[in-house]
C-alpha cells in the first residue's frame, strides 16, 4: 500500500481544558499519513484517482478551526473519522503537536492510528 502524507500542517484554533487556553488561538501542527493505492492515478495522471492532499489539508484546517473541543484526543478522533469517511484511504495516522502547551517542552502532542 502506498502512502500520501502531509507534514507540519499549521492550524490556529482554540483548544484546551484550562480557561487561559480558551481565551486565544493556539498553534497546532499536524502530520498526517494515509494509505491508498496510487497506481491508478499514476497510470492515468488523474488527481481524481488519488488522495488530494490539498483537499485533505483544507478539511483538516476547517474542522480544526470550527470544532470546539477541549482535548487533542477528541479532535484527532474527529479528524480521523472524517478522513476515513470522505477520502479513499484504508487507514490514517495523525500526529498533532501543541508547542505552547508546556513551557518547559519544545512541544507535546498525541498520535493515533485508525483504519476502516
Amino acid at each position: 500500500m502506498d502512502k500520501v502524507y502531509i507534514s507540519q500542517l499549521h492550524v490556529e484554533t482554540i483548544i484546551g481544558v484550562y480557561d487561559f487556553e480558551k481565551e486565544s488561538k493556539q498553534s497546532l501542527y499536524f502530520d498526517i499519513e494515509m494509505s491508498t493505492d496510487i497506481t491508478p492515478a499514476a497510470q492515468t495522471d488523474d488527481i481524481n484517482l488519488t488522495v488530494d492532499y490539498a483537499k485533505v489539508s483544507e478539511r483538516v484546517i476547517t474542522l480544526s478551526e470550527t470544532t470546539q473541543v477541549e482535548l487533542l484526543e477528541t479532535l484527532l478522533e474527529k479528524l480521523a473519522a472524517m478522513i476515513l469517511t470522505e477520502f479513499a484511504v484504508s487507514d490514517v495516522r495523525i500526529k498533532v503537536s501543541k508547542p505552547a502547551a508546556v513551557a518547559q517542552a519544545k512541544t507535546v502532542g498525541i498520535e493515533i492510528y485508525r483504519k476502516k
